[in-house]
């Protein structure tokens, strides 16, 4: 009977470092990753002060051509890691570095193409693999299906705020007019949005009597209209009170590690588990 386990080649040793974040030279790659999109980001945003840009345009641009190469080595490094690449190059992960390695390269065909560089800050969401977020993936799915159970809740709920919006804004375009600037009734009822959400932007104000009356009450209406999603939102989710689980193979798992199948990429595996719930594929322990 012949084993599916991956020789400790060059190839598996790789994959886990720059896939596992559960060892310690997984983490190392993994804090470095993201020590050097922060860097990154920052360049960019430094290279858009222009007092700034004129005295360290040349450090600016080596800085990020650094960064990109390293970024370059490591997505192909990612592709040759595992035994589909499409389960890499198509997943999440996989188009968000991508994107984040792309526009610099750009730059050659597209003008200003380097502000795109900012899309790399989405390389962050790898932080919770470092901190083992993963283990706590029930709060997520919790929230989540709150979210979800709310949906019809919330869709009603601003559906009638809505067509209150209307409302109070056709009545205000009838008390003020154009004269006080609510020159339509579209206009009026972006201003009824502005003012019920408390944003409160200015270039709009009622002037009458009764106008600046039906404005008090919108705006008290906007502090319990505000609370009202937060609260359907909360006690969907008080409901949730048992730990969410994981649901592999009919069997519900809470604890889970970071480790990813080299054959299939597949992740969400159990902390003891050494085979992939997906293909069976061994899983590297070292």
């Amino acid at each position: 009977m012949t084993s599916n386990r991956e020789p400790h080649t060059w190839r598996a040793k790789l994959h886990t470092i720059i896939a596992e974040a559960d060892t310690p030279a997984g983490k190392v790659f993994d804090v470095t990753l993201l020590i050097l999109i922060l860097t990154s980001i920052a360049l960019v945003m430094l290279e858009s002060v222009k007092s700034l840009d004129e005295r360290f345009h040349d450090f600016f641009i080596i800085g990020e051509w650094v960064i990109t190469i390293f970024f370059t080595i490591e997505y192909f490094a990612r592709i040759i890691t595992v035994k589909k690449p499409s389960t890499y190059i198509f997943s999440f992960y996989g188009i968000i570095d991508f994107l984040s390695t792309i526009p610099l390269y750009l730059t050659f065909f597209i003008v200003g193409s380097n502000a795109l560089l900012t899309v790399r800050a989405l390389r962050l969401l790898r932080v919770f693999r470092i901190l083992k977020i993963t283990r706590y993936v029930g709060e997520s799915n919790k929230l989540s299906k709150a979210l979800k159970d709310s949906k019809a809740k919330i869709s009603i709920f601003l559906f009638a705020v809505l067509i209150l919006c209307i409302i109070a804004g056709t009545l205000m375009y009838l008390v003020e007019g154009e004269a006080s600037g609510f020159k339509s009734i579209p206009v009026s009822v972006y201003w009824c949005i502005v003012t019920l959400t408390t944003v409160g932007f200015g270039d709009i104000a009622p002037v009458t009597p009764l106008g600046q009356f039906i404005a008090a009450v919108i705006m008290i209406l906007g502090y319990g209209i505000i609370a009202v999603p937060t609260g359907i939102v909360s006690a969907e989710y008080a409901k949730n009170t048992q730990p969410s689980k994981v649901n592999i193979d009919g069997q519900d798992y809470v604890h889970m590690n970071t480790q990813t199948c080299i054959n299939c990429g597949s992740k969400k595996h159990r902390d003891d588990a050494l085979h992939c719930h997906q293909c069976g594929h061994t899983l590297q322990d070292d």
